[in-house]
């Protein structure tokens, strides 16, 4: 890439710049200027910047106009897909375009979010389908085979994400073939890597990101190509996203794919002996009594609580027994083709991990598990993962660049930077250029019970509800658990005159969808909803918070980082549980006011805000918003937003 030395970034950002000249409506903000400086500045210097940039300071412009203009091989990681999707095929064209330089781009997500033919081949031929339903999604994805040049499943609108279809027509890092797959020439994930390899500026997420760090240690990996920056934007994310790659695990899903592969690889060399695909259904059979095991309850809890239940002990020996089996059995057959022999190192490398898993706990990590309705999964998670991090950015020798409308507490960015091993890096931080005062109003209701309350939940629905007549519904209520979100949605079920939207009754993009399609709807989130999710204009008017986000002290990662933190003199409120509610808290409240032209309440329900100390530092990390606690304010603020045609 040749280096741009015509103009600086701020000259870019400017009234009379490329982007003022070719986009409309682009209008110059001097946050988003000084902040494209201090990127421009941290890629020349091959330095630490963290920078927290509020709702609506242009912080994707604000870092991909220096990015750009570098010349450098940058890749730029953000939380999801979805905003890969926009960075990749909007942002990043129109900044391109606007410069007029020849840059080139790639995006590359995780190898399951790509088309394999020689999975889409063996699903064909075994036919594992339980409805017509999957059998037409298949044919679908077939003709679409033949049109995609990516291959990523993202494009295909017709075949809903969540079917278990694309289960069986995608790899993954278990099942891939790798260099030994007849397809190998024709993979998407392949092509998608050296275009990535190739390209100046590549778009990635923290999955992708972390799974690429965590393979590395082992010797391979490499997905990423060997940058000059990264800029990780929804930095928030990243502590939880690294912890969960630096740490193990092994799910019922896996092990139940590992089974099926199995049959269909065996069918597919024309095995005459039935006695490993028995060996693979008693696996499946032994995977389902383990589920049963931990009883009917979903839940996450310490794996020591359960590991010595007769039950658990049981099931756990007998899985084990049936995996080991497995593997006896595939050995001798692995050479009969590529796929036995995939599923045979399959087979070995999950029965290393599940004896690894199920034995003592090492020193230093939280040893867990979780269930589902009908899986379970089992984790062994770093307790500190700071030291690690610091060291794969040391080894990197590039700029690194965290940005997050929320990583401050306070406007200090110490519980982010001490999660992430970041001492020493440049931290800035700027204000949403809104005008909060006159765009929106912070209501903490008078007397609301105590959060411990049996009956806190019904008074702050109940209060909800005048307040969604106030709003003529157009609201977001956000709760910290999934068992008041759905007493709130009987409730309110024929209580509400406006529609209701409950999450989990249809995918959290559908429901988006619905929300805006119908403009007076009221939806009912939890955690999911409290980041990620843009509603701008008269739809979404209200947000409504239950109660400040502490996360439950009864959840095993939560319950071990207080008692590490507490044996070593720490204080675990101040130190982790505060911080991280105080972060969580400014996400959810950021849903409110997306534009500026936007206006809306938003309805912080926990007393504890005004009536406890710590209050404060919730208060003093939002944006500065006309406050009250008087309902009759509410409705004035709404009558007059009516008045002006806002409705």
């Amino acid at each position: 890439m040749t280096t741009i030395t015509v103009l600086d970034s701020k000259q870019v950002l400017a009234a009379d710049g490329p982007l003022a000249r070719t986009l409309p409506g682009f209008a110059p903000r001097p946050p988003q200027q000084e902040m494209a400086e201090a990127v421009e500045q941290a890629i020349e210097n091959r330095s630490l910047l963290i920078a927290e940039a509020g709702t609506g300071t242009g912080k994707t412009f604000a870092y991909l106009v220096p990015a750009l203009l570098s010349g450098e091989k940058i890749i730029i990681s953000t939380g999801t897909k979805t905003l890969q999707d926009q960075l990749f095929h909007k942002d990043l064209p129109l900044v391109r375009s606007a410069l007029d330089i020849p840059v080139s781009t790639a995006m590359l997500k995780g190898r399951g979010n790509y088309l394999c033919t020689y999975r889409l081949g063996l699903a064909e031929e075994q036919g594992r389908f339980t409805s017509r339903r999957q059998i037409d999604q298949l044919q679908r994805i077939r003709k679409w085979r033949g049109r995609t040049r990516s291959g990523d499943i993202g494009e295909m609108e017709e075949v809903p994400e969540d079917t278990p279809v694309w289960g069986m027509v995608t790899s993954n890092a278990d099942n891939c073939l790798g260099q030994e797959c007849p397809d190998f020439s024709d993979c998407f994930v392949m092509r998608a890597r050296r275009q990535a390899q190739e390209a100046d500026v590549v778009v990635v997420n923290h999955h992708l990101l972390f799974a690429d760090m965590a393979l590395r240690d082992g010797g391979f990996g490499e997905i990423l190509p060997a940058a000059n920056a990264l800029i990780l934007d929804e930095a928030h994310q990243l502590p939880d996203v690294a912890t969960a790659f630096f740490g193990q695990g092994i799910s019922a899903n896996q092990l139940i794919e590992l089974a099926r592969d199995t049959i269909s690889e065996d069918c597919r060399e024309a095995g005459e002996d039935e006695s490993l695909r028995n060996q693979a259904d008693k696996l499946q059979y032994a995977v389902q009594e383990m589920r049963q095991a931990f009883g009917t309850e979903q839940r996450r809890a310490p794996w020591s609580g359960f590991a010595q239940q007769a039950a658990v002990r049981e099931a756990t020996a007998n899985l084990r027994e049936c995996l080991g089996g497995l593997q006896q059995q595939l050995e001798p057959l692995a050479p009969r083709g590529k796929g036995l022999e995939s599923c045979f190192r399959r087979c070995s490398e999950l029965l290393e991990r599940f004896d690894y898993l199920t034995g003592p706990s090492p020193e230093e990590h939280i040893h867990w598990f979780e269930t589902h309705r009908r899986s379970f999964s089992l984790h062994l998670t770093p307790l500190n993962i700071a030291s690690l991090f610091r060291s794969k950015v040391d080894q990197q020798k590039a700029a690194w660049i965290f940005t997050s409308a929320t990583l401050a507490v306070d406007s200090r960015f110490d519980y982010f930077s001490s999660r992430l091993g970041l001492a020493g890096a440049e931290t800035r931080s700027w204000e949403s250029p809104f005008d909060y005062r006159r765009q929106a109003v912070l209501y903490v209701p008078e007397r609301l019970p105590d959060p411990a309350s049996p009956d806190y939940t019904r008074a702050v629905v109940e209060h909800a509800l005048q307040v969604i007549r106030l709003s003529q519904g157009r609201t977001f209520i956000l709760f910290t658990s999934h068992r008041a979100l759905q007493w709130a949605g009987e409730w309110l079920s024929d209580r509400l005159d406006y529609p209701l939207l409950v999450q989990g009754d249809m995918p959290r993009s559908r429901l988006l969808e619905r929300f805006r399609e119908l403009g007076n709807a009221v939806l009912l989130g939890t955690s999911s909803f409290w980041e990620g999710v843009d509603v701008c204009g008269e739809a979404l008017s209200c947000v409504i918070i239950d109660k400040l986000p502490f996360a439950s002290p009864g959840d095993p990662v939560t319950e071990a980082r207080i008692s590490a933190l507490r044996a070593r003199g720490g204080n675990p409120f101040m130190e982790f549980q505060l911080p991280e509610a105080v972060l969580t808290l400014k996400q959810g409240a950021g849903r409110l006011i997306r534009d500026d032209a936007d206006r809306g309440v938003l309805v912080l329900c926990d007393p504890r805000l005004l009536s406890k100390p710590y209050g404060r530092l919730f208060l003093n990390s939002l944006p500065s918003m006309t406050r009250s606690r008087k309902l009759a304010v509410v409705q004035r603020f709404f009558a007059l937003q009516s008045g002006r045609g806002v409705q």
